[in-house]
């Protein structure tokens, strides 16, 4: 290095190529932020990524002033080509992530900065489909819980919880927080007061068989006052939804369930089954106590999916 030049404008002298820097920046993870090696290792491709695009799209390998000059379009275009390969969101968002952390780490350390890519919106990572159960499925549940205990009042109790649950599509939350002044009992048509999300209170029906289990499990834990807990646990305090969960784990291994056979599926198959049979969004909304449509509306690409599986599994041409 010539003495008259200052290592500070060595350093961040506009043909310094971003490979270079990118080489420097693991360097810097590793013993400057002690970044676990997966990190690094996964950063590195990321960005090596980025690179090999830029080098392509540029018809050169990119140095700093290059990286300085880039646009919106260029990362969207970069963004675009992880798309058509088929990455989805969470993962193109995850390599923005990288090279996002890079462009800082060249600002700091080479006074160049990279104004485009805050211009740039993060893919936004799809939420997973509901998963529901199939009808005998969910139906097996609900009425062969039982067969997990030898004590009938444990019996009678998950087989009341878990017909209700996929009876009413409720939360095991809103179930487990009833009281017994609020069990839904044979000789009435009365609905069911739900406390929902956000202290809102939904009314929901119940079917007869609902309150045929819940009139077993009634009689065999007689409860004098209305707030006392409607569901309780070997102690005599509220069931603890671990122990419900545990119940339905245990179930579906004796029975060969999927693993998604959740408290939580039982909801979900309550939706997607209710929409099979041609019930109105609007009221499945209500129902299930969504603040917005657009939460209720997936369960409707819940049901163009499994009507595609079945066209796939059934259609000899497909």
């Amino acid at each position: 290095m010539s003495a008259d030049i200052p290592a500070t404008y060595t350093a961040a002298r506009p043909a310094a190529t971003a490979e270079v820097s990118r080489q420097a920046w693991l360097v810097w993870l590793t013993s400057e932020r002690r970044a676990a090696r997966l990190t690094v290792e996964t950063y590195g491709r990321d960005l090596a990524g980025f690179l090999g695009f830029l080098t392509r799209h540029l018809g050169a390998e990119p140095t700093l002033a290059d990286l300085a000059r880039l646009t919106p379009a260029d990362f969207r275009g970069w963004l675009a080509e992880a798309a058509a390969d088929n990455l989805s969101n969470a993962t193109r968002a995850k390599k923005l992530s990288a090279v996002k952390s890079f462009l800082r780490y060249v600002e700091r350390d080479h006074g160049i900065a990279v104004a485009a890519i805050g211009l740039v919106a993060t893919p936004r990572a799809r939420k997973p489909l509901p998963r529901a159960l199939t009808v005998i499925d969910a139906r097996a549940i609900a009425t062969e819980i039982g067969e997990v205990s030898d004590v009938a009042a444990l019996q009678a109790r998950d087989t009341a919880l878990f017909t209700l649950l996929y009876g009413c599509g409720l939360r095991i939350s809103e179930a487990l927080s009833l009281d017994r002044g609020q069990a839904p009992l044979p000789g009435s048509d009365a609905p069911l007061r739900v406390m929902g999300k956000g202290g809102k209170t939904r009314i929901v029906p119940v079917l007869p068989l609902a309150r045929e289990m819940m009139a077993r499990w009634v009689a065999l834990h007689w409860q004098p006052a209305g707030d006392a807990p409607l569901f309780l646990g070997a102690r005599g305090k509220r069931l603890d939804a671990a122990i419900a969960q545990k119940s339905l784990r245990t179930f579906r291994r004796q029975n060969g369930l999927p693993e998604h056979a959740t408290p939580h599926a039982l909801r979900h198959s309550f939706a997607t089954h209710l929409l099979a049979q041609g019930a109105d969004l609007r009221a499945i909304q209500d129902l299930l106590g969504h603040a917005s449509l657009s939460t209720t509306q997936r369960y409707t690409e819940v049901d163009t999916a499994q009507l595609m599986a079945v066209w796939r599994r059934s259609h000899p041409r497909a």
